[in-house]
């Protein structure tokens, strides 16, 4: 073997770093670069805690020893299971369903998948994960009844299936306690010394850019006061807590007492391309 085909090789034998399987609105991917630099001293020793993980972008990037990941979307969490428990059932489910893409084929999948009919969870997962790779923008939205309505996007050669990509997301959640519940449930599971970062569906900037029906009953500025109160009481346990959310006024009054940055991200999910560009965050910490 040639001295750059053992590189090569080697190179492919290294574990692919883990990343989210599933797009969701908000993910913070491309925003990585700036959080790091916002986590508080010795995070590395401190338990990882996710209340809204979405997609997960920084607990993939951290791969944390302990975590605990938590939403109130039971399929996303059932996902997760699935991944961690059997990803290899999940990957040949999903193979099946890659295999015979179409437009067609999504809303049979849709229909299926709304239906509830009774499948196993890793198939119930590969579902899931090819409605998101296939779905318009990767947008998880449902109506009042909790059905996925999202319309089939129009990819030429959609990604459907990364067995490698599964396959580490398997071993970064390994040892991951995932669970099933609102964020006001870590006023029973948080503990002091627990590094906390909340993602929440982030408060619209304008009447027409909410992107909160993620779950079936959306996210009001009830909500949003509500996690702030969660928040302070985590604060005073002696947790440490980082939050994003919309850069504007009634969320900077919100946590007016905390300190708080400025990110630019990027904004991906708007119907007029020209709208599309970057946006001010808050990144919100009681810690310096």
């Amino acid at each position: 073997m040639t001295t750059s085909a053992a590189v090569a090789a080697r190179i492919e034998q290294q574990p692919r770093e883990a990343a989210p399987f599933v797009k969701w609105v908000g993910g913070k991917g491309r925003l990585l670069s700036q959080l790091r630099p916002l986590l508080p001293s010795g995070v590395e020793h401190m338990r990882h805690v996710e209340p809204f993980v979405g997609g997960g972008a920084l607990f993939f990037s951290r791969r944390p020893g302990r975590a605990l990941l938590t939403d109130i979307n039971p399929t996303l969490v059932a996902a997760y299971s699935a991944i961690r428990d059997d990803v290899e059932g999940v990957i040949v489910a999903l193979r099946g369903l890659a295999g015979r893409h179409s437009k067609e084929s999504y809303y049979q999948v849709r229909e299926r998948y709304n239906q509830g009919r009774r499948v196993s969870t890793s198939k119930r997962a590969a579902m899931f994960i090819y409605l998101n790779k296939t779905c318009f923008n990767g947008l998880h939205r449902v109506n009042r009844k909790g059905e996925f309505n999202v319309p089939v996007g129009s990819y030429k050669n959609p990604r459907i299936l990364n067995e490698d990509g599964l396959h580490a997301a398997s071993r970064a959640l390994k040892d991951a306690q995932l669970k099933c519940a609102p964020f006001d449930a870590l006023l029973e599971d948080a503990k002091p010394g627990d590094f906390i970062y909340f993602d929440p569906p982030y408060e619209p900037v304008s009447q027409t850019a909410s992107f909160t029906s993620y779950a079936r009953d959306g996210f009001s500025q009830e909500d949003q006061t509500r996690l702030r109160d969660v928040y302070k009481a985590l604060d005073r346990r002696g947790c440490k807590l980082m939050l994003s959310n919309s850069d504007v006024p009634f969320i900077r009054n919100l946590y007016s007492t905390f300190n708080i940055d400025t990110v630019a991200a990027p904004r991906a999910i708007n119907c007029d391309a020209k709208k599309r560009g970057k946006v001010s965050e808050v990144i919100v910490r009681n810690y310096q």
